[in-house]
């Protein structure tokens, strides 16, 4: 029972970790159009502070990986975590969207070691034929934000003003930083044969990147994930100005949806007992493809009203409560001693591809929800061809498909 105990506490300080970023931004999204107005702007340059949150992200991670490596997981983590609670109060007194641009960048350079550092850990502390079943359930963590964040933003934004939202995130991660004291094991020991040279972290990177299978699955695992970035860069103003409804309002369906994410990842532990990760992922992308194409006809053609279109994307979200744990636990099975590097640059794929498909977003914003499910749906495109290139290329589609006819 104690074992127990210790275990949801550590899958919990985890998952808190990993949702530093994500809370960051599912929390501000209802406020888009009360920043915009606030700051005399439009949604499309407000836009860009969620665009320039995941850039952050996906550079720190790069930085964080050698770091966690060389000097151990706690040291850099909370750093990190200080970094995110200083660039937190500077977002509470921004008084230009660009100032706000620049506040979110150093919000997520700092904030984004908890995920690495969080991934690291998981590796560091769990054996490898549980790792899938730890991310499971990390993202089962992860999962609930989307359901709190956007109901609790929304609520600030519209009985405060959004400038609280950053206060109370700051104070959020403050508290994270007393749990890690309290309870996070120390992970891998430092190493200090590590340089941090620009040149040897280069190779470091390069020679991560160089096993076939790991680069394989952090691209289709980041293209995929990126899918819910374009939902998440658009529904604000899709759900609100589009489809009218209130800031409330769009923090419950938020929530709602977040359930499709919750649901899979309940699934998925149970799949993995009769499944294999590779084979859960092809399901989910096929899946996820044709919804994705239903979606973008029935926006087209105005056959979807607001229901309709909520109902098929939280289908569609279901899939990346599957593709994602999946994905990252083939990812980094095959790595032991640089299991730091190998999360990071799992996380700077996924933030980099996010960051540029929430930049096309507000690019081709043209006040419809055609933006939003087109590039959700060319995302599981892309992934699913670069999955099954790897399959054809490696022998492994010939076996798939020799299996299902027999």
């Amino acid at each position: 029972m104690k074992q127990q105990k210790s275990y949801f506490i550590l899958v919990l300080i985890l998952g808190a970790l990993s949702t530093i970023s994500p809370f960051s931004v599912d929390m501000y999204l209802p406020a888009f159009p009360a920043i915009a107005k606030s700051l005399s702007t439009s949604i499309s340059k407000v836009q860009l502070s969620l665009t320039s949150y995941l850039i952050g992200i996906a550079i720190g991670q790069l930085f964080y990986g050698p770091l966690l490596d060389k000097f151990g997981r706690k040291k850099p983590l909370y750093i990190g975590l200080w970094i995110y609670v200083a660039a937190s109060i500077g977002c509470s007194f921004t008084g230009s969207v660009e100032s706000l641009i620049l506040m979110r960048f150093l919000q997520a350079v700092g904030g984004c070691v908890g995920m690495v550092a969080a991934q690291a850990l998981v590796r560091d502390i769990f054996p490898v034929t549980k790792i899938a079943q730890a991310f499971a359930l990390l993202t089962l963590v992860i999962a609930v934000s989307p359901m709190i964040a956007p109901t609790l933003g929304g609520y600030i934004t519209a009985h405060f003003h959004w400038h609280w939202l950053f206060i109370i995130l700051a104070i959020i991660c403050s508290l994270i930083i007393f749990a890690c004291k309290w309870q996070l094991p120390d992970g891998a020991d430092p190493d200090d044969s590590i340089s941090l040279k620009p040149k040897a972290v280069a190779f470091k990177y390069i020679g991560v990147l160089q096993n076939k299978k790991y680069l394989t699955y952090i691209l289709v695992g980041g293209i995929a994930g990126a899918a819910p970035f374009a939902y998440i860069a658009g529904s604000s103003d899709v759900f609100i100005n589009i489809y009218g409804l209130s800031v409330t309002e769009y923090g419950w369906l938020f929530a709602f949806l977040s359930v499709a994410m919750i649901g899979a990842t309940q699934l998925n532990h149970i799949l993995l007992n009769y499944f294999s990760n590779r084979n859960i992922v092809i399901t989910a992308l096929c899946y996820q493809l044709i919804i994705g194409f239903v979606m973008i006809l029935g926006v087209w053609t105005n056959a979807l009203n607001v229901y309709i279109l909520i109902g098929l994307m939280f289908i569609f979200l279901t899939g990346h409560g599957l593709s994602v744990p999946n994905s990252a636990a083939i990812s980094l099975a095959p790595f032991d001693k640089d299991a730091g590097s190998a999360a990071a640059m799992m996380g700077f794929m996924r933030m980099a591809i996010g960051g540029i498909v929430s930049a096309l977003v507000s690019l081709f914003h043209n006040g419809t929800a055609i933006p939003m499910v087109l590039l959700m749906a060319s995302c599981i495109l892309i992934a699913g061809l670069v999955l099954l290139f790897y399959l054809y290329s490696t022998g492994e589609l010939k076996f798939i498909l020799k299996r299902k006819d027999q």
